[in-house]
């Protein structure tokens, strides 16, 4: 038997490659599916399943990439009129090689759920892998409120049947192969580690140790985590089925003379510098996105109908980029700047810059009175464990929504917890028009390592 982990960054997504004999599946594969093929040169083996668990929110599935490559049939689960592949009934089996994989229904995240387990019948009929999605995580379970409030306490009491009657029952030693890790938006408190079983998330998952019904649906319909807006979009593809990519596209390095023609043309502009470089100097107009930040950011900010010119603080972030892009749906990916922002102001074109602030220095500002507005850009919960006196709290996902309530009359303090949130807001502000706009570097982390206060 051989089963490989994908991991991909920032989307914290997990794939598996399983294979046995000379065939082998893909379980929610990504769209840049190059890596699977690879995998099945090296091992010698033939994709011919593609399973998915859900209909994803967070990331474009690359089914349809892989299938249009192997010719791979797609299988995913009940309850969606799916416009692509086939779908499955609870229990239906399949073979690869020595294995046998059975698809379970488990709704709860969502209603067409599926999880696949996988008995390896060279050594016995005991299931010895559980694939469960965003069903299972380690050390958490995945959210029930993509719905809507109003349907929460009805998947979170699908959840609970999932979790409890279908797939703990599978046995204490069944190894969990879950559909994210740690830094995934689709659970809060999923845990650093990648290995668990069913049975040691029975005895340490924090969510299971809830096994009163009552008290487990009460708890998952009470939870609140920020749904990102491309999630919308992501749902849509993948129920239609997403453009087929070919291959990763690769943007155009353009002269700033061209970047500019482009700007013109009405191209939005991702500057991912880090927030200090951003801060220095940047082109008016630019988002200021963190390479790490771009897989959930860019989603949150960008649109899909306007092409995306990208300024780099390394060129060698390039094909990373691309990767975070494409994968949440993005592909008028036009080109970058060659030699960035210092190519930029170097051809004499102009630039703008955005202020930054120590804790210290807005402590002091605070302390002698200054008519200045402090805005709190980080999630509902970070407010609520510790602010700073007076602020205004915009999670950064909803502040091009809710501009009206941050006054243009005076300077505007962007925080978050170390100021990358902070420096997006800030550029969120600056191509809004406000003229005096503050990036607080550290953030609230440096505003209480200096010992100063904060209320809740």
């Amino acid at each position: 038997m051989i089963c490989e982990r994908i991991k991909s960054e920032g989307t914290a997504h997990n794939s598996y490659f399983i294979g046995s004999g000379s065939n082998a599946a893909v379980i929610d594969p990504r769209r840049d599916c190059q890596v699977y093929i690879d995998l099945a040169q090296q091992k010698g083996l033939k994709i011919i399943y593609i399973f998915e668990t859900h209909r994803n929110e967070d990331y474009v599935i690359g089914s349809l990439e892989l299938s249009n490559i192997t010719g791979a049939e797609i299988y995913h689960g009940p309850g969606l009129d799916w416009k692509y592949g086939n779908t499955l009934s609870d229990g239906q089996e399949f073979k690869l090689g020595k294995l046998r994989l059975t698809a379970i229904h488990t709704p709860g995240h969502t209603d067409e759920s599926t999880s696949y387990i996988i008995v390896d019948l060279s050594t016995g009929k005991t299931p010895v892998m559980a694939f469960t999605g965003d069903t299972l995580f380690v050390g958490d379970v995945g959210r029930t409120d993509l719905y809507g409030h109003e349907e929460a306490t009805r998947l979170a009491s699908d959840l609970y049947d999932s979790i409890f009657n279908k797939l703990l029952p599978l046995g204490d030693g069944v190894i969990l192969c879950p559909g994210h890790g740690a830094g995934s938006v689709c659970g809060s408190n999923i845990a650093s580690r990648d290995e668990s079983t069913l049975g040691i998330e029975k005895a340490q998952n924090p969510l299971l140790q809830h096994k009163n019904r009552e008290d487990f649906i009460k708890y998952k319909a009470a939870e609140h985590l920020e749904r990102p807006h491309y999630f919308r979009q992501m749902e849509r593809y993948n129920l239609e089925g997403p453009p087929l990519l070919g291959c990763v596209p690769l943007p155009a390095p353009l002269t700033p003379q061209e970047f500019k023609e482009d700007i013109e043309r009405g191209a939005v502009v991702v500057d991912t510098s880090e927030p200090a470089a951003f801060g220095g100097a940047h082109i008016k107009g630019a988002y200021s996105i963190w390479l790490q930040g771009l897989p959930v950011f860019a989603g949150w900010i960008l649109p899909y109908d306007k092409p995306i010119l990208l300024v780099l603080e390394d060129q060698s972030h390039l094909e990373k980029v691309v990767r975070y892009l494409i994968r949440a749906g993005y592909d008028q990916i036009i080109g970058y700047l060659k030699e960035g922002t210092e190519g930029w102001y170097n051809a004499g074109l102009p630039t703008e810059n955005l202020p930054l602030l120590s804790v210290h220095q807005l402590k002091d500002k605070v302390d002698l009175g200054e008519d200045l507005a402090v805005l709190d850009t980080r999630e509902q919960d970070e407010w609520n464990s510790g602010h700073i006196k007076g602020a205004s709290h915009i999670y950064v996902g909803h502040l091009e929504q809710r501009l009206h309530e941050v006054p243009k009359d005076k300077p505007v303090a962007v925080i978050c917890t170390v100021g990358h949130r902070a420096s997006l807001g800030a550029s969120i502000l600056l191509r809004a028009g406000y003229r005096k706009v503050y990036n607080v570097l550290g953030s609230v982390k440096a505003w209480v390592a200096a010992g100063f206060p904060v209320t809740t």
